[in-house]
């Protein structure tokens, strides 16, 4: 096992002469975690799973979308609650991978136990218990990992190094869906023996999803190296967080600059997040798609997501993550006003594609903003108002979907909501001024 201790000289040196901070194979460890965990997502929040919810476990469409989106609501609640606790935690008491092994521990266990959820109405409750807290464990284990990243690359290298673990990232969850398409969907008799009358074949996404996150986690955990531990016990570690953290909520407007970007960020990424709780379903009751084509559809649109957020990685480095957010931001209203006016299955794959291209950039430069702009001394707890700014409002956006969903009676106007959360974030972010390099 390699050294998983950051020395002082990797923890604060290379930042003038650009050096990385860790090894090649530390590096590639840490960008792997993101091919490991973005299955999950992928598979079962946005495309997979969330279909088999639609079309097996909900009356109506209006009734899955209203259900789906309030179990995702919930656990946003809790992220927002939690996610800034754990960062002041994890900052006081050192080491980020243990935090982010539990959270790892959780996700995969939940995710496995998706199997046991039958085509039965009666189990509705149980499948959106289980994803609601899975989906809690992979975001408070972001707050770790990403804390890392600042650790592991000088400033002038942030924006490629969370580029291309983005990119890995959607990379894993291409791969992850092929499989679920070649091993469960595709074939008349799935591997195992499982049964398709009983949907075992889509079941069986879970524990897929489980093991492929357990196994590609690993490296990071073996391999990548992480801080010592500051000595500090369990209980002195809670309230020295606690208070950092209070004390750091109370001095956020003198840290203006952060507080806008943070803003910004939780309308346009709340935005962003809509999309992706919805977009299956959208795609499987507006133009009839079956388990397959939304599979096919998810693989297309995860090539053009992982293109996008390996190629902005330079252009991060090169013009800056404020431009890079705005210029994504801006494709992403465009392409979603189109979309939503087209009937032809044809275009809808093809926008859906070009949507993808600046999916992975509004999300990545948007990591490489937040460890620009955080102090050092404060990185993991920033990252925890990172996070919590992702998901503070994460019920809003799902409860609007859903709300003018069933008031219009129109899926249409109900998805429309997410442009405004675009155009909103844009314009708080506009005044914003990005560090220098």
């Amino acid at each position: 096992m390699a050294d998983n201790n950051l020395q002082p000289e990797q923890m604060n040196g290379g930042a003038e002469s650009g050096a990385w901070k860790a090894s090649p194979t530390a590096l590639i460890a840490w960008c792997f975690y993101d091919w490991a965990n973005s299955a999950f997502p992928t598979v079962i929040v946005t495309f997979v799973f969330a279909n088999y919810y639609a079309s097996a476990l909900a009356s109506s469409p209006e009734q899955a979308t209203g259900e789906w989106g309030m179990a995702i609501s919930l656990s946003g609640l809790a992220i927002a609650i939690l996610a800034p606790i754990f960062g002041a935690l994890a900052d006081q008491g050192g080491p980020r991978k243990p935090w982010l092994f539990v959270f790892t521990v959780v996700c995969v266990v939940c995710g496995f136990s998706l199997w046991t959820i039958a085509p039965d109405l009666s189990l509705a409750a149980r499948a959106l218990i289980l994803v609601a807290i899975a989906n809690a464990a992979f975001e408070l284990g972001q707050v770790f990992y990403n804390a890392m990243l600042p650790e592991l690359a000088p400033v002038q290298k942030l924006g490629r190094l969370s580029g291309w673990a983005w990119g890995l990232g959607y990379a894993g969850g291409l791969v992850c869906l092929v499989l679920c398409l070649v091993l469960l969907i595709w074939p008349e008799q799935p591997m195992f023996g499982l049964d398709k009358s009983a949907a075992e074949h889509v079941r069986a996404t879970g524990p897929l999803v489980a093991i492929w996150f357990a196994v590609f986690a690993l490296p990071l955990f073996l391999l990548t190296p992480d801080r010592k531990s500051s000595g500090l016990s369990s209980g002195e570690a809670v309230r020295r967080g606690m208070r950092l953290l209070f004390k750091t909520l109370r001095e956020l407007p003198s840290h203006g600059q952060i507080g806008r970007f943070l803003l910004a960020r939780m309308i346009y990424i709340d935005g962003l997040n809509t999309l992706f709780v919805f977009g299956g379903i959208y795609a499987a009751s507006k133009f009839g798609m079956d388990t397959e084509e939304i599979l096919i559809f998810a693989i297309l649109l995860n090539i053009t997501a992982g293109i996008g957020a390996a190629a902005f990685g330079w252009i991060d480095d090169w013009i800056g993550a404020k431009r890079t957010i705005t210029i994504s931001v801006v494709c992403l209203t465009i392409l979603c006003s189109w979309i939503l006016v087209v009937d032809s299955k044809t275009w809808f794959y093809a926008l859906g594609c070009a949507i993808g291209v600046f999916m992975g950039p509004t999300q990545s430069a948007s990591r490489s903003m937040m460890a620009r702009l955080a102090p050092a001394h404060l990185r993991t707890e920033m990252f925890g108002l990172f996070a919590f700014s992702g998901k503070a409002t994460a019920f809003v956006g799902p409860a609007l979907v859903g709300w003018v969903t069933l008031w219009t009676n129109s899926q249409q106007a109900g998805m429309a909501v997410i442009l405004v959360f675009f155009v909103v974030g844009l314009l708080v972010l506009a005044p914003l001024k990005e560090p220098a390099s």
